[in-house]
């Protein structure tokens, strides 16, 4: 059920309860990587050796939101070194790439930790992320996603993936749960 929230502004967005509720109730941030984390391009140079742009405004999201004490998981059914690299960088521990059923996996992942899909938000780009996505508490399409996804989703981001939209989901969350407060204390 698509949510419009308006621009993104730089002061506290205008939240309805609607996606209150939801956003306030998120513990985990699972992100598809591919075209979500990153613009969806693969890079090869001459020796075969591949190369993806993340951005950093994604990366200081993921930040805050680890500090706030709310899980973030990357999942790609590509099999990544690169993505298992950035996913270590950023402190991010459940890292799963070449996972091909994301739904029966993120579920296993679920059970065994004691979570239930309404805790979940879940970022995606494309119609391999739309199971997962359909069953996240707050399911949520990038900008330049596939019309199903954001169709379904709570959100669509303003920010196209790889370009800021996970960034815009974590600060979402994290003013919705009356954490950004703490994030600004950080730098002023």
């Amino acid at each position: 059920m698509p949510t419009d929230l308006g621009p993104l502004v730089l002061g506290p967005p205008v939240l309805g309860p609607p996606v209150l509720g939801p956003l306030r109730a998120v513990k985990l941030v699972v992100c598809d990587v591919d075209g979500t984390l990153t613009d969806g391009v693969i890079g090869m140079n001459v020796h075969g050796e591949e190369f993806k742009n993340f951005s950093v405004l994604d990366g200081m999201g993921i930040n805050w939101l680890l500090r706030a004490g709310i899980g973030v998981a990357f999942l790609s059914a590509r099999k990544s070194a690169i993505v298992e690299k950035r996913a270590a960088e950023l402190g991010v521990e459940n890292c799963w790439s070449g996972v091909s059923e994301k739904l029966s996996h993120l579920e296993a992942f679920l059970e065994k930790n004691g979570l239930d899909w309404k805790e979940v938000c879940f970022v995606g780009d494309d119609l391999n992320d739309l199971p997962c996505l359909s069953r996240a508490g707050f399911g949520v399409a990038v900008a330049n996603a596939r019309p199903e996804l954001r169709e379904r989703a709570s959100y669509t981001t303003e920010a196209r993936g790889g370009n800021g939209a996970v960034r815009e989901v974590a600060e979402l969350i994290l003013k919705a749960q009356d954490h950004w407060k703490s994030v600004l204390e950080r730098y002023l």
